[in-house]
């Protein structure tokens, strides 16, 4: 769900080559739930081991983290706290659209449309505490950084990306920018290419700029915070009914101050539904002054015992495959010991 203002921001594409030596907060929450939808059979059913367990977060973990530390990327999992209570709205929503998604996975597993199933299914995907725990494991046996953030972890993630020695911001969802992230990189996780339903579409790796986009827009933080809690966040999904991100555009640049923004449209809010309806200034204060906290990060090892007894043993990974991935590793190990030695010649 989230917040969309796609269709009016400035972005630039990339290479993952620029990327190389830069350290990035991702989003894990995000990341994993795009693993358990796109991480799946041609009929739509997730990756599982031999006990029926889920393992599509697992895999896309491993194998495309390997790749991202190949290009030399540093990677920081920032994994989502106790969500604030204004967040109940969404997760119902969700609720709501995974029950009408089953219904309609059975439907179209009724007629053998494959097609349906895999579309309906990918909106089942389901994270529960033991798959969040398990990637946990994995990452640091990996050497990579996790934190765990008191609340949102779009908004730790972004508050790293402020206080801390981290380049930008991972994730799909545009909160980031509401939550202040300088800089945010989309695309980081998913293919080269993307199956939509009008086709195959190529992907690439793009870099949004806080700063450019507020240039571009002519607006400050605040108006683009405000801007968002018209257009629908997570905190409240419909937004102002009638009002899309061009329209929230032009209202935020007329009226400049959040009351009189809110004041300007303050018929339509009241004309809400009392389970739609909300307090504009409690989303703006969870924007402007969200629950974080400074983190030590701190990169570990790579622990080849452990991720084969998470993937190979735990869950039935192929061990010839996993292998060939952690050769990888031990390449990437070595070359980081010869520059560390160039240094001193």
């Amino acid at each position: 769900m989230g917040l969309n203002i796609r269709d009016i921001i400035s972005r630039k594409e990339i290479e993952l080559s620029d990327l190389n030596g830069k350290t990035l907060c991702v989003d894990a929450f995000n990341t994993l739930y795009q693993f358990l939808t796109t991480i799946r059979q041609p009929d739509g059913t997730p990756l599982m081991d031999d006990k029926k367990r889920v393992t599509s977060h697992l895999s896309g973990l491993f194998y495309r983290n390997i790749s991202l530390l190949s290009e030399g990327l540093r990677l920081v999992y920032v994994f989502d706290g106790k969500a604030p209570k204004l967040k109940g709205k969404t997760h119902a929503i969700r609720e709501g659209v995974k029950d009408l998604a089953r219904e309609r996975y059975e439907e179209a597993k009724q007629k053998e449309d494959l097609e349906g199933m895999r579309s309906y299914s990918s909106q089942l995907a389901r994270l529960n505490d033991e798959m969040i725990e398990e990637s946990k494991e994995l990452l640091e046996a990996m050497g990579i950084a996790i934190v765990q953030a008191p609340s949102e972890g779009e908004a730790e993630a972004a508050h790293l990306a402020k206080n801390q020695d981290i380049y930008a911001s991972a994730s799909q969802d545009y909160d980031s920018l509401l939550f202040g992230a300088p800089k945010l990189i989309q695309n980081l996780t998913l293919a080269k290419r993307r199956r939509t339903y009008s086709g195959w579409i190529d992907v690439k790796v793009e870099i949004i700029e806080l700063e450019k986009v507020l240039n571009f827009l002519e607006i400050d933080i605040d108006q683009l915070i405000c801007l968002g809690i018209l257009v629908g966040t997570d905190y409240n999904p419909r937004g102002i009914p009638g009002i899309g991100q061009k329209k929230a555009l032009e209202i935020v640049k007329k009226y400049k101050q959040p009351v009189l923004i809110f004041k300007s449209v303050e018929e339509k809010l009241l004309s809400l539904s009392e389970e739609d309806r909300f307090v504009w200034q409690d989303i703006f204060e969870l924007f402007k002054r969200p629950n974080v906290e400074d983190s030590i990060i701190e990169f570990g090892k790579v622990n080849e015992n452990k991720i084969k007894e998470i993937l190979v043993e735990r869950h039935s990974f192929s061990g010839e495959r996993v292998d060939k991935q952690l050769e990888k590793l031990r390449e990437l190990k070595e070359k980081k010991k010869q520059k560390g030695l160039e240094k001193w010649l």
